[in-house]
């Protein structure tokens, strides 16, 4: 397991991503697995840096596991901010037409389809959520 903590903000994403593909660079896995796992980190880091914190900011712990049978990335994101379970959200309603949608929830949405496995735990005054993603 490789472990990075960041300062929970904007400008730090790249440093986010880079972390995950360097440690997926020794595996065979296709440019759609890592574009769905950049946009699950762009996602997830985001919004930690938006609201976890409130006005100040904080730090974010990213974890990232490779295991094998079936072969997978598990990738953890722990803060410790605001306690926020975002699988609890409720999924936007993709049928309604584009101009009448509510704004917001898009993102974690597509995130859940994206990815195989999602959880969330709180623990220890820090929000932990982890994703699963098989490649």
């Amino acid at each position: 397991m490789k472990e990075l903590t960041l300062e929970a903000k904007s400008e730090n994403l790249d440093k986010a991503v880079d972390f995950i593909k360097e440690g997926l660079a020794v595996y065979d896995c296709s440019a759609s697995i890592l574009k769905q796992l950049e946009i699950a980190i762009e996602e997830i880091f985001v919004n930690i840096a938006m609201y976890a914190y409130g006005p100040s900011t904080g730090k974010v712990i990213i974890r990232s596991e490779i295991q094998e049978e079936p072969r997978c990335i598990v990738i953890t994101f722990i803060d410790e901010g605001v306690p926020y379970n975002p699988l609890e959200k409720s999924d936007p309603d993709t049928t309604v037409p584009i101009k009448e949608r509510k704004i917001g929830g898009y993102g974690i949405f597509l995130v859940k389809k994206k990815m195989d496995e999602m959880s969330y735990k709180y623990e220890d005054g820090k929000n932990i959520l982890t994703t699963k993603k098989n490649f």
